[in-house]
């Protein structure tokens, strides 16, 4: 185990990178198939071929899932990722050739780097050959190189955060394990202490503390007042896989109750502010309880909401956690 999601078998991940414009793809590769869902809590989602993994919809897997920057023009991205499976022969047989299936979130990091410059069918092939089984890189890369968090006050008062992954055994070659580019509104916090550990900054040098809460700023006269005017550019996106055998109802259920981990980590989350995406791959191989799954893939996305900001690092006038 190397507390990354590809430690779930069959399941690979590739980032595609651009540290000039800040911006970037990841790619959580299954070509063999996956039972998918997905379960989108937020305000202000970019996605595509998401209703397909709803129940009673024809498609029942998915080969790939992309994440990406770039607004929806990071959308983009998911033609290249097609095109890479489509030459691998990897895709739903419709009896005229084989569509590969590729559902898609982004997130919205054009307020940082260059805004004309976005993950583009290129940068989402490249991610594809870029994907491996060793663990995934983590930080600025990906879906994560220009996200950021705790931006009620825009982004001067933000910080840096970037993609987190994370995995647990469950026991008898069961395995869950969870990847996440975390741009929230909110701030992030760890679950077992409650301490902020990235978000929105104070500009007040006589403060206890250098973070302003969020939540608590929201209900002051000032927070209220500014609240309309706050960033709406955010959102985390993520998959949660594991290689237990789930049907379709079983995976979105299991994306639902990732979402539970979101929101231990992040406060607040599911605003109106964010578009807030989780995926959920099921390779069917080992049987397991649907309520184990979700319980721990809600576990497992706050470890890497958390991994997100503590590996990311400082960039464009942005503080990151591990300045501290």
């Amino acid at each position: 185990m190397n507390n990354s999601i590809t430690d779930v078998p069959g399941v690979l991940v590739g980032h595609a990178t651009d540290l000039d414009a800040l911006t970037g793809c990841t790619v959580v590769l299954v070509e063999g198939g996956a039972v998918a869902g997905v379960d989108q809590r937020g305000g202000a989602p970019g996605t595509r071929e998401t209703d397909a993994l709803h129940p009673m919809h024809l498609v029942d897997k998915a080969h790939a899932v992309l994440l990406a920057g770039g607004s929806a023009f990071g959308l983009d991205a998911a033609g290249g990722v097609m095109r890479f499976l489509e030459n691998k022969g990897v895709g739903f047989d419709t009896g005229f050739g084989r569509v590969p299936i590729v559902p898609a979130a982004v997130l919205f990091d054009l307020g940082i780097g260059k805004a004309n410059v976005r993950p583009n069918a290129e940068m989402g092939y490249q991610a594809c050959k870029n994907a491996s089984k060793l663990p995934a890189a983590e930080g600025n890369v990906g879906a994560g190189t220009g996200a950021s968090v705790g931006k009620i006050f825009g982004m001067r008062q933000a910080m840096k955060s970037g993609v987190g992954t994370a995995s647990i055994d469950l026991g008898g070659g069961l395995v869950i394990g969870a990847i996440i580019a975390t741009n929230a509104f909110g701030d992030v916090i760890d679950p077992q202490t409650g301490k902020i550990i990235a978000g929105a900054r104070t500009i007040d040098k006589s403060a206890q503390s250098p973070f302003l809460d969020t939540l608590e700023t929201m209900k002051s006269l000032f927070g209220k007042t500014v609240l309309h005017f706050s960033s709406q550019h955010n959102t985390v996106i993520g998959v949660v896989a594991t290689n237990a055998k789930l049907n379709k109802e079983e995976a979105n259920k299991v994306a639902q109750m990732a979402h539970n981990g979101l929101a231990r980590a992040i406060r607040p989350a599911h605003t109106m502010f964010d578009g807030d995406t989780l995926f959920a791959l099921a390779t069917g191989k080992k049987k397991a309880d649907v309520n184990l799954i979700g319980a721990y893939a809600a576990e497992c996305v706050a470890k890497a909401i958390l991994r997100s900001v503590q590996l990311a690092s400082p960039v464009a006038g942005l503080p990151a956690a591990k300045d501290d």
